[in-house]
């Protein structure tokens, strides 16, 4: 039986219009208005459709009514622990409906949500936390234990759970603005450790707003959440489809991954709305789709988009951009199937409330079809970063084309140019950060954890195009006299402080770094990776069985390498989750199985997958 919606306090105030409408304006009493926050929308979505669906995973389903009265009674056990407006809680979950659940119930309670994901190596965790001054950390027990204690409260949704079912089930009184954090998420950062980004509520509600408006956002809508919970895009998938009355659905970490996995998923779940980063989206556009699917919007951002999709696909695509800064997206444009041409597809243009312009080096606008830095100013802006003043006035910069006191804009470091049609044209980056797979990463934070590990004199990081468009993090490393480096033991360190998309693909040994004549390393004269300055393993082992030979044959060639050791880790050696679905591919046409994904990621080295293999070949001959 599903627990009864109770009202919040003052949600006799708002009139049931308000409610059902799409923008995040409510009338009050008399002749005021405010800006209902998303703990409002929700809680009006709950009292008008309480049986509708919220949040599905698999079998696990949370109704509206069961989401709000969850998140309530976490809102007051974290208010009895002191979070209120301005204080910063931890959320280290990952992709699971009680991600949504804690979420919620931060705001509820007046606080700002930190994401952490699971992932992430516990060094970098702890350094979020840390830095951030999280007043409360919400997590499991496992995760928990491999954090470790700090000047945190813990929340362990498990052993608390008695205790939070305890407290009440109506939502607690409204104790925050719009001005105050709705959020704090972690970037990249030049100084060699990750930066957070604050995003107040009133940033938020713009991106809700815009969102539901762009797509037609209704309750008969199904959304998608393929994000990791430390990327942005997931705020985007959950809130301005939840506060709509659109259920939200998450697939299964091997589905997640698999572009035809995906893709049947998608169209079994009925979903209509979809996020995926831009390798996947590229995938997904490639494949067959059933002419009755359901799905009518792919959005997609992160990275940049190299295809057209044709014109059989049941669905519009969306190109988005937007850096974190901005909250999430700055500029939107559907990807026409006729707009195929010798350039890359546009990122669309300005989205509500935000503008953005091409300057040159003096702030000045450039005309149109020139190349100039992107800026981007409205109210999508973040307050700034968290306890960087110095980096706030260096990307964070007044307006001069506003006229009120106080505007500022945001110095992206991208390059774009302004189309004909108004659309933007993104060409890349004006510093040396790197976009892997969506991912933002600044190359100084590898390098000063790279400078670290012993052996290592210096080194510099760059991204490399291996050929194919798949773009690769290369470390150049200049090794100390007395060093005997391998690829393992340095890709070893480097996972105890970086997530693996920060992780380099090869390190090429060098006597020296090139100088140019500014002082600067002279990138443009570092070597491509070769098989004779590539740091190897000494102890890289030869194929012993037949299953082995033919598993190294395939690795060898998907990835572009001379030699592969069975036990060299797919993913260190360049692999991702999209070669992943192109190694199931060779498998299946070399041994005739069928490999499910998860087993690339649990047994990522050729000696691992040969077992497996040898398992399943087993298995299908006593089946025969």
């Amino acid at each position: 039986m599903k627990p009864p919606i109770p009202k919040s306090v003052g949600s006799e105030d708002l009139p049931v219009e308000s409610r059902k409408s799409t923008p995040a304006q409510v009338s009050g009493n008399g002749n005021h208005s405010y800006l209902a926050l998303v703990s409002d929308m929700i809680n009006a979505r709950a009292a008008d459709k309480p049986e509708a669906l919220a949040i599905a995973f698999g079998r696990q389903e949370l109704t509206f009514a069961e989401l709000e009265v969850e998140a309530n009674r976490l809102a007051h056990f974290l208010r009895e622990l002191g979070v209120g407006p301005e204080s910063l809680v931890g959320l280290c979950l990952g992709r699971v409906p009680e991600m949504i659940v804690s979420a919620l119930a931060i705001l509820k309670a007046g606080g700002a949500y930190v994401p952490l994901d699971p992932d992430y190596p516990a060094e970098r965790l702890r350094f979020m936390l840390e830095d951030a001054g999280v007043a409360v950390l919400i997590s499991r027990k496992d995760l928990r234990e491999r954090l470790g204690s700090g000047r945190w409260k813990a929340i362990d949704l498990e052993r608390d759970s008695d205790q939070i079912k305890n407290r009440p089930m109506t939502a607690p009184a409204a104790s925050c603005s719009k001005e105050n954090l709705a959020y704090v998420i972690y970037t990249s950062g030049s100084t060699g450790h990750p930066k957070g980004v604050q995003i107040t509520h009133e940033s938020l509600l713009n991106l809700i707003s815009w969102h539901q408006k762009a797509f037609n956002v209704s309750e008969s809508d199904r959304a998608s959440q393929l994000a990791s919970v430390g990327f942005d895009a997931a705020v985007w998938e959950v809130w301005p489809n939840l506060t709509a009355g659109c259920s939200v659905h998450f697939p299964d970490e091997a589905t997640r991954v698999s572009p035809e996995r995906l893709r049947d998923w998608l169209v079994k779940e009925r979903i209509s709305i979809s996020f995926a980063p831009t390798p996947l989206a590229e995938a997904l556009i490639a494949l067959a789709w059933p002419v009755d699917t359901n799905l009518r919007i792919l959005l997609t951002g992160g990275d940049t988009l190299h295809h057209f999709p044709n014109a059989n696909l049941p669905f519009v695509l969306v190109n988005n951009y937007g850096p974190t800064e901005c909250t999430v997206v700055a500029t939107s444009g559907t990807v026409s199937p006729d707009d195929r041409s010798d350039a890359l597809p546009a990122i669309g243009s300005a989205i509500e409330n935000s503008q953005v312009y091409i300057l040159d080096d003096q702030l000045q606008p450039v005309s149109n079809g020139s190349a100039g830095e992107i800026h981007i100013a409205g109210k999508g802006l973040a307050r700034g970063y968290l306890n960087r003043p110095d980096l706030d006035r260096e990307k964070f910069v007044p307006n001069p084309f506003s006229k009120t006191p106080g505007d500022r804009m945001y110095k992206t470091g991208d390059l774009g140019r302004r189309l004909e049609n108004g659309s933007l044209a993104f060409l890349g980056r004006v510093d040396d950060q790197i976009k892997i797979r969506g991912y933002r990463i600044e190359p100084d934070e590898v390098v000063m954890n790279l400078n670290q590990c012993y052996g290592v004199e210096s080194s510099v990081v760059v991204a490399r195009d291996d050929g194919s468009g798949d773009i690769r993090l290369i470390a150049y490393v200049v090794p100390t006299a007395d060093a005997n480096l391998t690829q393992n033991a340095l890709q070893r360190y480097l996972k105890r402080y970086l997530p693996d998309y920060m992780v380099p693909a090869a390190f090429v040994r060098l006597q020296s770094l090139p100088i140019g004549p500014n002082g600067k390393v002279d990138r443009s004269a570092l070597p491509a990776p070769t098989s004779e300055n590539a740091i190897g393993d000494n102890s890289r082992v030869g194929p012993a069985t037949p299953v082995e030979e033919r598993v190294v044959a395939i690795l060898a060639e998907l990835l572009g390498l001379e030699k592969v050791g069975v036990n060299d880790n797919f993913f260190f050696l360049g692999g991702h989750s999209l070669l992943g679905t192109q190694l199931i591919a060779r498998a299946r046409d070399s041994f005739g199985i069928e490999l499910p994904l998860r087993t690339v990621f649990d047994s990522p080295t050729a000696s691992q997958l040969s077992v497996e293999i040898e398992r399943m070949l087993r298995h299908r001959s006593a089946a025969d």
